[in-house]
């Protein structure tokens, strides 16, 4: 579906998420070596990385395919930050293939990137009173993947619908763009809002949208620029611990110590260390 990459650590420039490995994102964008479904990632890509100057994230995405980019060696190379994302995307057949469907999605200093699909009528329970539903949503298959907390009340409005007009939840955070990852984003947004920690969020998120669909592929990187929590659950994911962490769905090149991680398996890295918990 997608490959993503992750990097908490010293500064360093995205570069070393995309072109400067040997099998970096650039690389697996249309030779995968790992990837379970489908064969190229050509429908956009997206980045996002940390700056002192700011209070939220950087990001940039297009919705062309990563090689395609004239513009982004040279901001790749100037860009640098002490925790990075960059996913590169092969959309599922129905989703739009545009900007706002790309990830990483954002929301204040949350990053987010899935790899992976989920049947967008499962992700219908899993939209709270703090979610928006956005409208003319079509009908089809995902891209995305989530779940929502048992703990935490799960409401539709009554006219939500995937095939017609869907009124918004009062004081709901909108959704970027149709697709279902989007979704999915902005239902894990809603919670790291309302304060419950990454890891639980995450956690209870993937299980609870598993449980749905038992189908669903839900390989997850959410940054927080202090934190990375990532899953592994229906796809692949490696982890290298080397003057920081680096999370990627494939290893960015042939030095030793990539790790599999096994799956329905959570990650959390952060500057205390990596931690693997079975989910």
């Amino acid at each position: 579906m997608c490959r993503h990459a992750a990097w908490l650590g010293p500064p360093r420039p995205l570069s070393s998420l995309i072109g400067e490995s040997e099998h970096g994102l650039l690389h697996q964008a249309y030779a995968p070596r790992l990837q379970r479904y489908g064969t190229v990632n050509a429908d956009g890509f997206g980045m996002g990385w940390y700056d002192d100057g700011r209070t939220e994230p950087v990001r940039y995405r297009r919705s062309i395919p990563i090689w395609a980019d004239a513009n982004l060696p040279g901001l790749a190379a100037v860009a640098r930050s002490g925790c990075l994302l960059a996913a590169v995307r092969s959309a599922t057949i129905g989703m739009p293939i545009e900007e706002s469907a790309t990830a990483p999605f954002s929301d204040g200093r949350w990053l987010l990137s899935h790899n992976g699909r989920v049947e967008r009528d499962a992700l219908l329970p899993l939209l709270s009173a703090d979610v928006t539903v956005p409208e003319r949503v079509p009908a089809g298959g995902a891209d995305g993947e989530t779940s929502v907390p048992a703990s935490v009340p799960a409401s539709v409005p009554a006219a939500a619908s995937w095939n017609g007009a869907a009124a918004p939840a009062a004081g709901g955070a909108t959704p970027e763009s149709l697709c279902d990852s989007a979704w999915l984003a902005a239902a894990v947004f809603a919670r790291l809002r309302a304060g419950m920690p990454a890891a639980e969020a995450v956690a209870r998120i993937v299980t609870e949208a598993a449980r749905t669909d038992p189908a669903a592929r839900l390989n997850l990187l959410v940054c927080g620029g202090s934190e990375i929590v990532a899953t592994a659950w229906g796809d692949t994911l490696f982890t290298h611990v080397h003057e920081g962490v680096l999370l990627a769905s494939e290893p960015l090149d042939g030095r030793p110590g990539w790790r599999a991680v096994d799956d329905r398996t959570l990650v959390v890295a952060s500057p205390d260390g990596v931690s693997v918990t079975r989910i």
